[in-house]
This record gives structure tokens, C-alpha cells and sequence, in this order.
């Protein structure tokens, strides 16, 4: 008689993304070479491979989290172009793509330590000689609402890394983004500001 096949166990989004950012952060501790078979980098047929092995993820799994990973900043995607000639003689380019943790990724498992940039680090505030600043997001605002502009900088990137979900970030971000856009002008109109906030 066959043995039964085990159920795949669905895990919660948030624990498959543990999971695989800590395989990536142990890949990368346990790197010979930047990339291949002992490199930090590695092939997504591999990734999939050692984390169905490893956790029994199925592939859809890895691949939406590895995607929700990279949009996040915490692995990252490195693309190697080659091209080799057919038998016809045509030119045909190859592309493969590796995958890395990320500085950002090894401080989430490690917490942040000497090296770690600032979370402010590389926002930078331009005059324009018009009283109107641009903020290291790319926003402009009315140099007279700076401490606000700076204030809705650091909330979207709150909301950016939160566990909301992502229907009410976008929300969320629409709205800021409305505020921002009347933070450029001289008098903002105080019924928009409101009605977004």
C-alpha cells in the first residue's frame, strides 16, 4: 500500500518571509564566492529548490515572498547578461538573474550595529531660492513647512515597513501625497489637507 502524501502545512506570509530572509542571511554568512554554487548570490531554480528541501515551500510560496522581499528592500536582485551564438549564427542574449540579501536584510536579523546608515541617512535639503525645499523622498515643500514635509517623509517610510495591509498603504500614501503637494504651495488649502489627513 502507497504511502499517503504529507500535507503541505500553509504558513503565515510573514513566517515564510523569516524563513527565507534568514536563508539568504545564512547563505551570504556561508559564502565562498559572490556567486554559484558557494556564493552569496544564488539562481531562483536553487532558491526554490533548498527552501522546499529545507521548509517544504512550494514555489508560488517563494515567489510572491520573494517579491514582497525585494520590493522591500531586503533582497536583492542581480541581473548577468551573456549572449552565445546559435548554430544559424544569430546572436542570442541570455539573461540570468541572482538573488542576495541586502545590508538592510542582515540588520533585520541582526539588529542594527556600528555600520548601520541612519534611517535619515542621504535625505537631503535643497533651497530652490524660492522658499521651496526638496526633500530626500523627491518632494517639494514650502521651506516654511519643512519640520512637516520631513514629518510625512518619515511616516510613509513607516508605512512603507509596516504590516498594514497593502490596500490601506496605498491608501495611506495617496493621502500623504496629497498633503505634500499642497505643502509646495505658499497657502495651502486647508479643506484638502484636512480631508486627507
Amino acid at each position: 500500500m502507497a504511502k499517503a502524501k504529507p500535507m503541505h502545512e500553509a504558513l503565515p506570509n510573514n513566517e515564510i518571509r523569516r524563513r527565507m530572509l534568514r536563508y539568504f542571511y545564512d547563505r551570504n554568512a556561508n559564502a565562498t564566492s559572490n556567486r554559484g554554487k558557494k556564493g552569496s548570490a544564488v539562481r531562483i531554480s536553487v532558491v526554490k529548490q533548498e527552501l522546499k528541501a529545507a521548509h517544504n515551500l512550494t514555489q508560488q510560496e517563494v515567489q510572491s515572498n520573494l517579491t514582497y522581499l525585494i520590493s522591500q528592500g531586503w533582497v536583492e536582485e542581480d541581473s548577468v547578461e551573456k549572449s552565445f551564438t546559435a548554430p544559424s549564427g544569430t546572436l542570442i542574449p541570455s539573461t540570468t538573474n541572482f538573488y542576495r540579501i541586502t545590508a538592510a536584510g542582515i540588520d533585520k536579523i541582526e539588529g542594527p550595529g556600528e555600520f548601520t546608515m541612519s534611517k535619515f541617512h542621504g535625505i537631503k535639503i535643497e533651497a530652490t531660492g524660492q522658499n521651496i525645499i526638496t526633500l530626500g523622498d523627491g518632494n517639494q515643500v514650502n521651506a516654511q513647512f519643512s519640520e512637516l514635509g520631513n514629518g510625512l517623509a518619515a511616516l510613509r517610510e513607516a508605512i512603507t515597513h509596516s504590516q498594514a495591509p497593502e490596500a490601506e498603504k496605498l491608501g495611506y500614501m495617496a493621502d500623504i501625497e496629497t498633503i505634500q503637494s499642497q505643502l509646495a504651495k505658499p497657502h495651502p488649502n486647508k479643506s484638502i489637507v484636512s480631508t486627507a489627513a
